[in-house]
């Protein structure tokens, strides 16, 4: 069993920064925070018909991340800034906490796309330098699409590349494996919870869904030969037993036990309807045995004496 933390499985929620969508969108029209935000998400819902604000207009203010060891166990899980859950103090923590680890592999899902282009636009918004993220070393450069070395997106993984669409999401891929998923809360409800002042409501939202991506990342390293499905289950459970022992101080662990179902085995569940059917090779008790001669009958494997043999 290895110590050194080797992964670091995260997810990001974020709100828009409505002073910078007035600024760049409605200058000029001395719009406050929430009008700019409430007028872009009307005009996003009649061009395309979702609410969802770009990342370039957003700031992230919770950031969940799974502690991984080089045996695919999980250490911990941190929730960064917690309670206070400063944008700026949460991504200093981010990067400096990637560098403290010595540069473990990123594990997201989607992250390519939103969580880890987020992050590196708030380190350019609150001048935290990065230099070894950016560092350019040829395929094995940390941004580069096609090396996993420092991050891997599951998402990318299962797509091969983005091949096909992956319809259903991280929801889909989690409850594939009896995981949670998406439960009463979704990322478009992440906005309203902050101007509700929910904050820990978000850090818990942001808990489950790194649980899950956890457990996605598993199942992936089954499927790429690196852990085997015997390993998977067994250290599932492991972590299932560590969610417990700490739901009494975290909701979000609670809520997760509470939606948890479990994966079930096909070869398991095989096995065991096989054991409660008669077997089909045995003779059944109650009927003569009829790979032995009835004492009344002659052997049909030998010549009945008052007939003549076959071979005669």
């Amino acid at each position: 069993m290895s110590d050194k933390i080797t992964h670091l499985v995260f997810d990001c929620e974020s709100i828009a920064d409505g002073d910078l969508i007035s600024a760049v969108r409605y200058p000029g029209e001395s719009l406050n925070a929430a009008e700019a935000v409430e007028r872009h998400q009307a005009e996003l819902l009649e061009e395309k018909g979702v609410t969802f604000i770009p990342a370039t207009f957003q700031i992230p203010i919770a950031v969940v991340i799974a502690k991984v060891t080089a045996d695919y166990r999980l250490a911990d899980i941190v929730s960064l800034d917690e309670p206070k859950f400063r944008s700026h103090v949460i991504t200093t923590h981010f990067w400096k906490g990637w560098d403290l680890y010595h540069r473990p592999q990123w594990v997201t899902f989607n992250g390519r796309s939103f969580d880890l282009p987020l992050m590196e636009l708030a380190a350019f918004r609150y001048g935290i330098p990065i230099p070894a993220w950016f560092k350019n070393d040829g395929y094995r450069s940390p941004r580069n699409r096609f090396s996993i070395d420092s991050h891997l997106d599951l998402q990318e993984l299962l797509t091969n590349h983005s091949a096909v669409r992956f319809n259903g999401g991280l929801n889909l891929a989690s409850k594939m494996l009896g995981k949670p998923g998406k439960m009463s809360i979704t990322g478009d409800q992440v906005q309203q919870q902050w101007n509700d002042g929910d904050l820990i409501g978000i850090s818990d939202y942001c808990r489950c869904d790194v649980l899950d991506t956890y457990f996605v990342f598993l199942r992936s390293m089954v499927v790429t030969g690196k852990l085997s499905l015997e390993d998977e289950l067994a250290i599932t459970e492991e972590t299932r037993q560590w969610i417990e022992a700490r739901a009494e101080q975290c909701q979000a662990y609670r809520t997760y036990l509470d939606h948890w179902k479990g994966w079930t085995d096909p070869w398991e569940s095989e096995s065991v309807e096989s054991e409660s059917e008669p077997n089909q090779s045995e003779p059944n008790q109650s009927e003569p045995n009829q790979s032995e001669p009835n004492q009344g009958e002659p052997n049909q494997g030998e010549p009945n004496q008052g007939e003549p043999s076959q071979s005669e």
